[in-house]
């Protein structure tokens, strides 16, 4: 079995990627370690944010280590929260508190104008130090009102293009098929697989 270092201690993120990774990869996460290194996320994008976890975190897990930020960028809000949606309500990791303030901010704005995409870069650090980013993107917009219980963050709010269900609203299977991290993580995967 391969391990592999999450640079993460958000329980949705890490389920995610275990689900998408499959079982002959064995998961660890921040919340796996007993001292973590401080990292303050004042990266100017996703890229910058994702590397920087994985190089704070090389070495800690003795192997791969993969880090993520993702986010929600809305159209009409010119690509807000972007880097800060973690925090957009101003507590970092607030989801209620995050949907209530985008869902204030689109008051009024028609369903045609309410576009937007989550993005998630992964960064892939390699203990040698080769490293490598891998983006995905997921296209969709913004409802009006809150649609079901799965997921976390912002999936009850967002809509993908070309479905009738919410983030929300859509099996782990479904969603892994569509969603920013998704498709990051299997370019990222397909990637590591070749040298580890």
């Amino acid at each position: 079995m391969r391990m592999l270092l999450i640079a993460t201690a958000n329980a949705g993120k890490a389920r995610e990627f275990q689900e998408m990774l499959g079982k002959e990869w064995a998961v660890r996460t921040l919340r796996d370690l007993k001292e973590v290194p401080e990292i303050v996320e004042d990266g100017a994008t996703f890229e910058e944010n994702a590397l920087k976890k994985a190089r704070a975190l090389a070495g800690w897990g003795g192997g791969p280590v993969l880090a993520d930020d993702s986010g929600l960028e809305v159209d009409v809000l010119g690509g807000a929260p972007g880097v800060h949606s973690a925090r957009y309500a101003g507590r970092h990791g607030d989801d209620a508190g995050n949907n209530r303030k985008l869902l204030a901010a689109l008051q009024g704005v028609p369903e045609a104008e309410r576009g937007a995409q989550f993005r998630c870069m992964l960064a892939l650090r390699l203990p040698g130090g080769e490293e490598r980013c891998f983006a995905g993107v997921c296209r969709g917009r913004i409802l009006e009102a809150a649609r079901g219980e799965g997921g976390f963050g912002y999936d009850p709010l967002f809509l993908p293009d070309g479905m009738e269900r919410s983030m929300a609203e859509l099996t782990a299977e479904e969603k892994h098929a569509i969603s920013h991290r998704g498709r990051a993580l299997r370019a990222a995967a397909a990637w590591l697989c070749g040298r580890v």
